[in-house]
C-alpha cells in the first residue's frame, strides 16, 4: 500500500474491531468507523475515525476481528499542507491513505478528527502526527 501510516511511538495497545471477511486490510491503513463496532478502509474525505490498522488483514482468511491503534504517533501523508498543532482529517480519495488539515473547516465534527500535525508539511510530505481520534465538538 502507497501511504501507509507508520507507528514510531506506541502510547497504547491496539483494541480489536470488527471487520468483514472478504475484505483485505494492509497494516497501516487508516480505518472508518461504523456501527457496532465495526472498521473499514477508509474511502471518503471526512471519514468518521476507527483508528489505524496495527497488523495486516488478508481477504478471505476467516477472520472477523482486526487490531487496531487508536493513540501513538505516526508518521503519515499529507494531502495539502499543514502547520504543527493542525487538526487532521482523512483524504479518503481513491483510497489514498493520506490526511489533511482541517484547522479551516468550520463544523467538522470532532469524531471525524484523526490527530494532530505534530510538525509542518506540504503536500506529499510525510509528518509525525499524534493519532488521537477526538469525540470533542469539532474545530
Amino acid at each position: 500500500m502507497s501511504n501507509e501510516a507508520t507507528l514510531l511511538i506506541q502510547t497504547g495497545l491496539p483494541i480489536k474491531f470488527t471487520v468483514a471477511n472478504g475484505i483485505g486490510i494492509e497494516k497501516g491503513a487508516i480505518l472508518t468507523l461504523s456501527d457496532p463496532m465495526t472498521a473499514a478502509l477508509c474511502a471518503a474525505d471526512d471519514d468518521m475515525v476507527a483508528g489505524i490498522a496495527a497488523v495486516e488483514k488478508i481477504a478471505n482468511d476467516g477472520t472477523t476481528q482486526l487490531a487496531v491503534y487508536r493513540e501513538g504517533i505516526f508518521k503519515v501523508t499529507l494531502s495539502g499542507s499543514c502547520t504543527a498543532g493542525d487538526p487532521l482529517a482523512t483524504n479518503g480519495a481513491s483510497l489514498s491513505n493520506t490526511v489533511y488539515s482541517v484547522v479551516n473547516t468550520a463544523g467538522l465534527s470532532g469524531s471525524k478528527i484523526i490527530g494532530i500535525a505534530l510538525e509542518d508539511g506540504t503536500d506529499t510530505n510525510t509528518i509525525k502526527m499524534e493519532l488521537k481520534p477526538s469525540c470533542g465538538p469539532g474545530v
